[in-house]
């Protein structure tokens, strides 16, 4: 595959489009604008990494990681795996041209209705309700199937059923990007080659197999095969009023140019950054005096997300990613998530949850097994008894600690996410210029109770050890971690409740209607609440709707047929 990058000394000094960030929300933007005839410039804070680049041992993982500290920003802001660290919920973030599509799991849902008829929601979306036209644009795009019934069986699916069956809850094969069969001419809908799935398990670390349909593989390249212009290792800071456009503040962070500043102008401006990007670039902007909303930067949500594992249970598992190793054909782990138990039906909205069965990246597999078997000590409920038992489980637990992950009690652990719904009470601020997030007692909140217990009840199918998200404990003050953060620029009927109108044009001021004209957000920071599903459908459907209002508003005729 071509690099999309251009050369960042050749960005020009004005565009009348400038999409930052490479999402789903951006590369979206990108792709519709640039079919719309427009002139169309992406900036991407993060590397472009290939198919054959991406982590797949602990030293390279550490290299292509960056942890955002109180005190401290740890590694390189342009490394692919971004951790921020907060007191209240920590968040994990791709950075990388395909932003967090790169190294999610890339399971697709659609919410349940209800969703989307909840007050906090512009009146124009409570009207339309389904968004159905909208997702059918983005999945044939991104083209989201389930693990083939002719694939290799996956024991983790096994296990899943089995769980399934305590919990008197439906299970099936969730929708995931990814390519599994061979393409007619290895190549995809817009021309880019990839490859069928091998199964390695490794999709959230990178797909190095280029079978993972990320953003990088289709939005991106069909944005730059309609002539848009794409620059990675560009941050920008803050936007600013320039006469009747944009000026844009950036940040070279390419090599020997990093630090260097990059003013950028444009007649339409599309953040695209995600719900902690986009809401940051605009709070700086708020502090360099661009009127805003008071609500920018609240109704921030983790999504109600909530990771488990079923450790060491008393059948085999096998969802460790390989890592550099090539998967057994016959046994593979299989992409990282494959099936969902699904408990929303006939439950209350807010009660109702998803539980996923993923998997470990086999970059960080060879940690695990201290890990975990640390954990379920200190924190773990087993859920099997007896001496017989017991001596087995230390059997295996020992034969994982000297043998590593894909033996023994590492072998036979499944792996949980779990999404629900939280308050959406989260804050996000800036301090010293960084942005922080507060959200004092959401671990307490019920739904994250609800989510361990079903997890428990999962693990106790397996007759395993239940071991919750470590951090999610009294000593840490019920800590969480999220991989769908959401909100930051919330929607809403006016800028009284939100940052952005239910086309994601931005408020102009603290009360009101009025908008800025050539400023929009396209991204997970617009939805003002949690969805129960995991969320880049939503957030591409949005981003398609935005886009389509954006068009249509100036008289843009979009096309979406591929040539």
């Amino acid at each position: 595959m071509n690099r999309l990058s251009g050369k960042n000394a050749d960005i020009a000094a004005h565009y009348e489009i400038v999409v930052v960030g490479s999402g789903y929300g951006g590369g979206i933007a990108a792709s519709r604008m640039a079919r719309a005839g427009r002139q169309v410039c992406v900036l991407e804070r993060g590397r472009e990494l290939q198919p054959g680049e991406y982590p797949n041992n602990p030293i390279d993982l550490i290299a292509h990681m960056q942890t955002d500290l109180p005190l401290a920003h740890v590694g390189s802001p342009s490394a692919l795996v971004d951790l921020r660290y907060n007191p209240d919920i920590n968040v994990v973030l791709g950075c990388g041209l395909g932003g967090t599509s790169l190294i999610n799991s890339g399971a697709s849902a659609r919410p349940d209705p209800r969703v989307f008829q909840a007050p906090c929601w512009p009146a124009e979306i409570r009207a339309e309700a389904e968004f159905e036209h909208y997702y059918q644009l983005a999945e044939a795009m991104l083209k989201p199937v389930p693990y083939p019934e002719h694939a290799a069986p996956l024991a983790k699916l096994d296990a899943l059923e089995k769980s399934a069956q305590t919990l008197g809850a439906p299970c099936y094969r969730i929708p995931v990007h990814t390519t599994f069969d061979a393409l007619p001419g290895g190549v995809n809908h817009v021309g880019v080659p990839q490859q069928p799935c091998v199964g390695c398990g490794d999709c959230e670390s990178g797909c190095n197999y280029g079978a993972k349909n990320t953003v990088l593989m289709n939005y991106l390249p069909d944005a730059a095969q309609h002539g848009a212009h794409i620059f990675s290792e560009i941050a920008v800071r803050s936007i600013a009023r320039d006469g009747n456009g944009w000026k844009l503040n950036c940040r070279r962070l390419d090599g020997d140019a990093a630090g260097r500043a990059v003013e950028i102008r444009a007649d339409i401006v599309i953040l695209g950054a995600g719900s902690l990007g986009s809401t940051e670039i605009l709070l700086r902007s708020a502090a360099g005096g661009l009127a805003l909303s008071p609500a920018l930067g609240t109704r921030f949500s983790g999504n109600g997300d909530m990771v488990g594992f079923s450790y060491n249970c008393d059948v085999e598992i096998n969802s460790v990613g390989c890592g550099s190793a090539a998967p057994d054909p016959a046994h593979p782990p299989g992409p990282c998530v494959a099936g969902a138990v699904d408990a929303r039906a006939g439950r209350p909205l807010d009660e109702g949850l998803m539980m996923e069965c993923g998997g470990v990246p086999g970059a960080i597999g060879g940690w695990m097994p201290l890990i975990l078997a640390g954990a379920a000590k200190l924190l773990g409920e087993d859920t099997d008894c007896g001496l017989r038992d017991a001596l087995k489980e230390a059997a295996r637990e020992l034969q994982s600690k000297l043998g590593g992950p894909y033996v023994g009690a590492m072998r036979n652990t499944q792996t949980y996410i779990t999404v629900a719904h939280d308050d959406s009470g989260g804050r996000m601020y800036l301090h010293d210029d960084r942005l922080r997030i507060s959200w004092p007692g959401v671990g307490a909140q019920p739904h994250f109770a609800r989510a361990a217990k079903f997890m428990r009840d999962a693990t106790a199918a397996l007759g395993g050890t239940f071991v919750a998200n470590p951090t999610w404990n009294r000593l840490t003050n019920q800590q969480l971690l999220t991989g769908h953060p959401l909100g930051g620029c919330p929607m809403a009927d006016d800028a009284t409740r939100g940052a952005v109108d239910h086309r994601g044009q931005v408020y102009a001021g603290a009360q009101g209607t009025a908008v800025h004209d050539g400023l929009y957000v396209m991204d997970a920071a617009i939805i003002p609440r949690s969805l129960g599903v995991n969320p880049l459908l939503v957030i591409c459907a949005l981003a398609e709707r935005a886009a389509a209002h954006l068009a249509a508003a100036r008289g843009w005729p979009l096309r979406y047929e591929f040539l």
